[in-house]
């Protein structure tokens, strides 16, 4: 009787996680012209036969790009669902290694807090989540289910598989933690930045600045192109971020090595 009262919630959490997954389908992997943008795009940071990472791969749409560049890539992600997608598209491929965890700043587990319906959001950050949940932007976004990945490091992801010419990092409010995880540089990063969290963006540009002397670059929004004609230092880059145009609620922060 137990098993049959919880058939309707688990049947409704199964059609919750489809829903997700048909949305994501749609926004990303069957986007074409946002696909001609990311190549364009991840075309400035790596060559044919580079290795590249995309962290919080979600469903793959990052590691087509760089696969179609040429690149070998490291496909990052904890989600049990998308993992399986990843598995189904890329478990057979050569160039394609699949690591079915979370990072962080160091190795071991955390939990994930899932958003069934919207898995793009689903984040290891709880603090990230509750302000999300108090902003009218997420006021119909649900985090429904909590899981205990493992978690792995930048440096670790690195001495298993060698050092990327590019690494992406979209993991909803925990990149700082990511590059608390990297002792090296990395020619070539990317990080998602909100701009109503600017605390947030702040920290990771204090971690990269640790890392090495990186330039800095932004993509506004869903864009997928460098707003800037130039590469400032992070000193200077502050300024950009403290101008943002009005309507610009999210991007993305490029980060590269300066040239010889």
């Amino acid at each position: 009787m137990g098993y049959l009262a919880q058939c309707p919630i688990l049947c409704a959490m199964e059609i919750a996680s489809a829903i997700g997954l048909a949305r994501s389908l749609v926004q990303y992997r069957l986007n074409l012209p946002k696909q001609r943008r990311l190549r364009h795009l991840y075309g400035q940071f790596v060559r044919p036969g580079d290795l590249a990472f995309d962290v919080g791969a979600h469903l793959g749409d990052r590691t087509w790009a760089l696969r179609a560049l040429g690149c070998r890539a490291v496909a990052v992600e904890p989600q049990p669902l998308p993992a399986r997608f990843l598995h189904r598209l890329y478990g057979a491929a050569p160039d394609v290694a699949l690591e079915r965890c979370a990072l962080g700043a160091e190795p071991g587990t955390a939990e994930l807090l899932i958003s069934r319906r919207h898995p793009t959001v689903s984040s290891l950050s709880a603090g990230w989540v509750e302000q999300a949940r108090a902003s009218d932007g997420f006021r119909r976004v649900s985090w429904d289910r909590r899981v205990t990945v493992a978690v792995e490091t930048l440096d670790g992801l690195i001495a298993r598989h060698g050092l990327p010419a590019f690494c992406k990092i979209d993991v909803e409010g925990f990149e700082c933690a990511v590059l608390r995880g990297l002792s090296r540089p990395i020619p070539a990063l990317s990080f998602e930045f909100l701009a109503a969290r600017p605390d947030l963006t702040e920290d990771c540009l204090k971690e990269a600045a640790r890392i090495a002397p990186y330039r800095c670059n932004i993509a506004y929004g869903e864009s997928l192109r460098l707003a800037l004609p130039d590469w400032p230092e992070i000193a200077d880059f502050r300024a950009v971020l403290r101008t943002l145009p009005a309507e610009v609620v999210s991007g993305d922060i490029y980060l590269r090595l300066p040239r010889p």
